[in-house]
């Protein structure tokens, strides 16, 4: 009887989303960003498996709604301990909320992120996104949170041996820290010739010009990318932010953020909530 009902409800939810199963469609309007559609899906599910859990927690991350996010994500985890990925977005959880929490709790938050970056790294060495976010943790921290360049020039190696574009980015960024703006700047370019079609690469570059003053330099690499993937959104974002940060343009970041607004965005592209606070930042 019991398999009977569950074999009913399948079937319900089955015909009820329109021939597409709930998590298919909870996936596809999470990709859309649409995400309070699919946590409506999701929350009514008869039963959450990890699955299901990571993906609420990844919405709920994308809403900003981060203390959220990580109580699922810490469901997620002691549901498949052996996942990376799951490891990998609860680290994002706790990073997040170090960076928007009170001095007395970042240090804790922060702990638990770099935590769980190591152990996503640890079950999956060639998670990149996890790679990155522990590169980036181990670059930005102070010693006592665990952080330090030669965790950070350690981890270059392996991103170099993963990606060779992202292991130039990675030594562009220790160059940087340590003031070798020389050095940084050849990285950053070696990174651009190592994956020529990633517009991301030439953004990184114009970017790391901008906040050398080169002005022109970077507007010239700005619309070398724009010609590489011309109306990208992830370059209409960061060469607002760009603009924004550098106290000019003011007018054409504004309209580079409403232009971003409208745009379709996907999962990977920073959230609408970061792009409404930047216009609002620049006067809009």
């Amino acid at each position: 009887m019991r398999r009977g009902f569950a074999l009913f409800c399948g079937l319900a939810w089955f015909c009820l989303w329109g021939f597409a199963p709930p998590m298919e469609e909870a996936r596809r309007l999470y990709n859309r960003t649409e995400y309070e559609a699919s946590l409506k899906i999701l929350s009514a599910l008869p039963e959450q498996d990890a699955a299901a859990l990571d993906l609420m927690g990844r919405n709920y991350f994308m809403l900003g709604n981060f203390k959220k996010a990580s109580e699922l994500h810490e469901k997620a985890v002691a549901l498949d301990r052996t996942n990376s990925e799951y490891e990998h977005w609860l680290g994002k959880d706790y990073g997040r909320r170090a960076e928007t929490s009170s001095v007395f709790t970042a240090p804790g938050l922060a702990s638990k992120a770099r935590q769980h970056f190591e152990k996503s790294v640890e079950l999956d060495p060639k998670n990149q996104e996890a790679v990155s976010d522990l590169f980036e943790y181990y670059l930005e921290a102070p010693g006592f949170l665990g952080g330090g360049l030669d965790k950070a020039s350690k981890l270059a190696e392996q991103m170099g041996r993963l990606d060779a574009a992202e292991g130039f980015w990675a030594q562009a960024r220790i160059a940087e820290r340590r003031k070798d703006f020389s050095a940084a700047e050849d990285r950053f370019r070696r990174a651009m010739a190592a994956a020529p079609k990633q517009v991301g690469r030439v953004i990184d570059l114009a970017r790391f010009l901008s906040k050398q003053g080169r002005i022109k330099e970077s507007d010239e690499a700005f619309e070398a990318a724009e010609k590489i993937a011309p109306g990208s959104p992830k370059l209409l974002f960061q060469r607002a932010e760009t603009y924004i940060q550098a106290g000019r343009k003011m007018d054409t970041a504004r309209d580079l953020l409403k232009r971003y607004l409208s745009a379709t965005l996907s999962p990977d592209d920073p959230p609408r909530l970061e792009a409404e606070k930047l216009l609002k930042q620049a006067g809009g």
